[in-house]
């Protein structure tokens, strides 16, 4: 029930057929979903709400994504869990930002450079989302949509595999800072700016500005986060 509040109507829409085409299409532990342009055409949704959507159910443990093969019904196979949560058991909130700003700078120069018109349509309105955000647990939830979608705009298999298994690890490490979660961030928030930033960057296709903002965001996540 909580996981759908973090979506506004459409993306609740999205969230809703998406769970019934899963119940519905008899498909077992472990098969593969259609691709996301076809999904996109069965329910009707939009590429970004459905994004959304496989994020959201992703998180609950209901699907699994492996880069370059596909999104699975059903748990990730513990092999691959328990492999990451062995690095994660490992690392530190140091090394996992050492890595975002080794990783996400290039990524988001890669995606100035290979986006297409649908991945800045997407990234467009995954950062109006941030903004519009409702709460710090939707926020949060945006802002990881918007670095993926980051990702994704590479348009590189490799990298976006790299991607996904650095943030499995960032969402296990255990931070240990405290959180409002009352109410919205604020208007002020630092992320918002840095967040266009890095958008208009890349729709503009200029990669050292993408590098340097992306850069100098996650310096800014760090400051906050361990600093």
């Amino acid at each position: 029930m909580g996981t759908v509040t973090l979506l506004k109507d459409d993306g609740q829409s999205a969230l809703v057929q998406l769970r019934a085409f899963i119940a519905h299409s008899d498909l077992q532990e472990g098969q593969r979903l259609p691709p996301e342009r076809d999904l996109v055409e069965q329910l009707g949704v939009t590429r970004n709400d459905l994004r959304k959507a496989l994020a959201l159910l992703e998180a609950e443990g209901r699907i699994w994504r492996h880069v370059g093969k596909g999104t699975f019904v059903g748990a990730k196979p513990m092999d691959e869990v328990n492999g990451l949560n062995a690095v994660a058991e490992r690392s530190s909130p140091v090394e996992v930002m050492q890595a975002r700003i080794l990783i996400e700078p290039l990524l988001a120069a890669q995606a100035a450079l290979h986006a297409t018109g649908a991945d800045l349509t997407d990234l467009r309105e995954t950062a109006d989302a941030c903004r519009a955000a409702q709460s710090w647990r939707e926020y949060e939830s945006q802002d990881n949509a918007l670095h993926r979608a980051i990702a994704v705009a590479s348009n590189n298999k490799v990298l976006l595999s790299l991607f996904d298994t650095l943030n499995t690890i960032r969402r296990t490490v255990v931070w240990g800072r405290d959180r409002k979660q009352d109410g919205p961030p604020p208007h002020s928030h630092h992320s918002f700016d840095q967040h266009d930033a890095i958008v208009a960057a890349i729709v503009d296709r200029d990669q050292d500005s993408a590098r340097s903002h992306m850069l100098a965001h996650l310096q800014a996540v760090q400051q906050r986060l361990i600093g």
